[in-house]
Order: structure tokens, then C-alpha cells, then sequence
């Protein structure tokens, strides 16, 4: 899943950024056989240039626990207007070689959906993450109650609410094309916890409260900063 979200401001809030964060949101499986192609280029060559687009401020990647699909990244922009810059665009519309190869042959059961982030509690981030993804809009109201339940544990790190832009906001591109076209998803319950074993355990609370979800437990693999320093 790609979520690409615009800058984080005011993170302990818990309301509305004034200056909304956008994510790409990315979830994907990978043909099987061609994993050690992926990763070489998802670290070699996609991390890097995604984070040298001029607004994009962060990248987090991550892989399944449990659930689909296996992977879950995202990326945080300034602002929607990094998403439709010539920068970003023309990484859309001229992918490198590897790129091709990766879009048609590689990528699986792909979910890209750029969200905006509507409320945020915590300072941290943490290394289990679960994802609470809804095919159909969800009242706002729920989603922060549970998040202002959820962060009264200390084993909880931060936790925050996406919803889905307009998709015609964002014209289908060629290295969409190449994939075939993408899922989309209406909103995202993100909750990040210092170990896996406690993201374990609120997924199942989760899935009680919010059935027929989509929900996904993610370790991070690693995260990219536009400064280059961690």
C-alpha cells in the first residue's frame, strides 16, 4: 500500500493538522521467485529516488506479520502539491528500466491510495505496526475514540487516522499502467507500538471493534528522511 501524506505538524494534537499530512500508501505482494529483484531494487533504487522528489520529507517500509499483502510502505510530503509536481510526475511517467520490469512483472496485488491525514496522537514512532484499512468511509468519531483508548497504553507509540483524496485528483500514470490497475482504499486506523507482540494484540482487539476491515500486523524494515540523517 502507497500512502503518501504532506508534512507532519502539530503531532500531539490529537485534531486536524492545519497543515494536513498527505501519504502515499503502498501495499503489495511479489511474484514468486523474484524477491531478491524486488529488494534489490526497493533498496537500491525506488527508496532513493522517491526521497529525492523536492517535498517529500519521509519513507517507512514494512512486511507482514500477518495479513495481506506482505509489504506495506508509505511516504509523507509537504503538501498534495509535491504529488502533482513535474519532480513527482515525471518519476511516474518515465520509469527507469528496472522500474518496468518491477511495475509489470514483479508487483502483486497492489493497493495505492494517497490519504490524508485527518488527526494524529503521539510523538514516537514504533517498530509494530497495525493497519486498519476500510473499503467504505467510516465515522471519524470511532476511529479517534479508539485511538485515544489505545494510546492510554504505554506500549503504544502514536496512532493516526487517513482518509482517501479524491481519486480524480491524481490521473492514472504509467507506472500504474504497467501494474495493472491499482485497489484503493477509503480510510486507514494506523496504530504503531514499540514491540510487535503488543501490535499483535491490539489487531485482535481491532478486528472485534471494526469487522469487515482489512487489517494487517507490519514489523519496519527501515525508513529514509530527506536530510539523509536518521
Amino acid at each position: 500500500m502507497l500512502l503518501e501524506l504532506a508534512r507532519f505538524g502539530g503531532a500531539n494534537h490529537g485534531s486536524s493538522d492545519r497543515h494536513i499530512a498527505r501519504h502515499s500508501c503502498d501495499l503489495n505482494n511479489v511474484a514468486l521467485g523474484r524477491e531478491a529483484e524486488f529488494e534489490e531494487w526497493f533498496q537500491h533504487e525506488h527508496l532513493a529516488e522517491r526521497i529525492a522528489v523536492p517535498g517529500f520529507l519521509i519513507g517507512r517500509r514494512h512486511e507482514a506479520i500477518s495479513g495481506q499483502p506482505r509489504y506495506f510502505n508509505f511516504y509523507v510530503t509537504q503538501s498534495v502539491e509535491v504529488l502533482k509536481s513535474a519532480a513527482y510526475l515525471g518519476r511516474l511517467e518515465e520509469p527507469t528500466p528496472m522500474t518496468r520490469t518491477v511495475m509489470s512483472e514483479i508487483f502483486k496485488d497492489m493497493i495505492r491510495t494517497v490519504c490524508r491525514r485527518t488527526f494524529r496522537l503521539g510523538t514516537m514512532r514504533g517498530a509494530g505496526v497495525v493497519t486498519v484499512r476500510f473499503g467504505e468511509r467510516p465515522a471519524e468519531t470511532a476511529l479517534k475514540a479508539a485511538i485515544e483508548r489505545l494510546m492510554r497504553d504505554k506500549a503504544v507509540a502514536c496512532g493516526e487516522v487517513w482518509r482517501a483524496a479524491d481519486p480524480l485528483e491524481f490521473p492514472v500514470s504509467t507506472e500504474e499502467r504497467l501494474r495493472g490497475c491499482d485497489r484503493k482504499i477509503e480510510a486507514c486506523l494506523l496504530v504503531e507500538t514499540l514491540r510487535v507482540p503488543e501490535a499483535e494484540k491490539i489487531a485482535v482487539a481491532l478486528a472485534n471493534e471494526f469487522p469487515s476491515t482489512e487489517i494487517g500486523v507490519y514489523q519496519l524494515l527501515c525508513e529514509i528522511t530527506a536530510n539523509g540523517r536518521p
